[in-house]
């Protein structure tokens, strides 16, 4: 009998099945009613199904938009074909969260997985939170990321439960009052994960195309080349992700948030020149949080950086000088830093923050004019001497 599990039985199938039965001693069975009237129902030890690797929140496993608006685009499992009119679901964004969309699962199942496709045609940016139930009356939240700013497809993992009802509630879109998911997945996963107050803690590069991350402020001839992968392939006129001395800073927007401790720059280095820096990053583009700072150190090339770990979804890069000109310019971003890819590590070398004995290079004297955004390439010797430097 120790493998009925007497407390999701109601009081009265307790005392009027259970208890005429004689199959168990009064003990108990008031023990079980004691577990079921003191526990929330989610705490309850529930049956679910599994099925590892497979999404069960399609049409072929029962499931089922129950509440939000146009439903029926959800779990079509079109990914493709949505724009402003149609192929999404949605809901009107309210203060005390009671709308959202819902989704009922064929049966009560175990997960600990879900990915969403949050409307992206624009360079908007979307908060929320996911709950699950078993009964729409006691909700437990998995997921929280009404504070973040998220956009694109989220890749989001918590500690397995049995759920039979599914609600993703928006709190804050960029652009107006509503809501919109184009795509619902959940299932149980056996990959590993490391989760760190809730947020996922990446062990591959989340800063790249593929990872729905995007460069939302910074000069390129060609948009994400910051973020494409392409190491090789930069010299004088393209290649890498410029901004002004002075005047903005060169700002990454992963899809979602992540505790980070690493980052990995390539800084431009077709010549000599060295850069200065300093890196800051964000949960929601206000508060801002400084995790690196080599302002008063000569850099050049691959940059490996390691910081306690932070909440980020927005990298801020500030360079602050350039022996050459006004200009800062880097060629690759990464985060977190794929230590395991051997790079040619520039100068300074070791972080100064992670050795502590790192000597500081001293800074180089500025250049009193200004340039172009172009690293400047030298004339040749051949080259008139009214032809004006760039």
């Amino acid at each position: 009998m120790s493998a009925v599990r007497l407390p999701l039985m109601t009081l009265t199938e307790m005392l009027n099945v259970v208890r005429p039965s004689g199959l168990l001693s009064p003990d108990d069975l008031l023990d079980a009613i004691k577990t079921r009237s003191e526990s929330r129902n989610m705490d309850l030890n529930y049956r679910g199904m599994l099925i590892p690797e497979e999404n069960i929140a399609t049409m072929k496993y029962g499931a089922q938009v129950v509440k939000g608006e146009l439903k029926s685009a959800l779990l079509d499992g079109d990914t493709q074909n949505y724009d402003l009119d149609h192929g999404f679901s949605r809901h009107p964004i309210e203060e005390d969260g009671r709308a959202g969309i819902q989704v009922k699962l064929g049966q009560p199942s175990i997960i600990n997985h879900v990915r969403l496709l949050l409307w992206d045609r624009d360079s908007r940016s979307y908060s929320y939170y996911i709950e699950v139930s078993m009964d729409e009356l006691d909700w437990v939240r998995v997921v929280d990321h009404s504070k973040y700013l998220c956009r694109s497809w989220q890749n989001l993992y918590f500690t397995p439960r049995v759920c039979r009802y599914v609600r993703i509630v928006g709190t804050h879109n960029t652009v107006n009052k509503v809501f919109h998911l184009v795509a619902f997945e959940c299932m149980f996963t056996n990959r590993p994960y490391t989760l760190d107050n809730g947020l996922v803690v990446p062990s591959e590069n989340v800063a790249t195309i593929a990872s729905c991350a995007s460069v939302v402020e910074g000069v390129s001839r060609s948009r994400n080349a910051l973020l494409n992968g392409d190491t090789r392939n930069y010299d004088w006129d393209s290649g890498y992700t410029c901004h002004q001395l002075g005047s903005g800073a060169i700002v990454i927007q992963l899809a979602q948030p992540y505790s980070i401790g690493s980052l990995r720059l390539l800084l431009w280095d077709c010549d000599e020149r060295s850069y200065s820096y300093y890196i800051e990053v964000s949960t929601n583009q206000q508060q801002w949080t400084k995790v690196v700072d080599r302002t008063r150190v000569a850099c050049r090339s691959w940059q490996t950086l390691k910081f306690d770990k932070q909440p980020a979804s927005f990298i801020r890069i500030v360079g602050t000088h350039n022996t050459a000109n006004e200009v800062f310019h880097c060629v690759h971003f990464e985060c977190p830093a794929q230590l395991d890819i051997e790079v040619n590590e520039g100068s300074p070398g070791v972080d100064p923050s992670d050795s502590g004995s790192a000597p500081q290079q001293p800074r180089p004297q500025r250049p009193s004019r200004t340039h172009s955004l172009l690293p400047s390439q030298p004339s040749s010797s051949s080259s008139s001497s009214s032809q004006s430097h760039h």
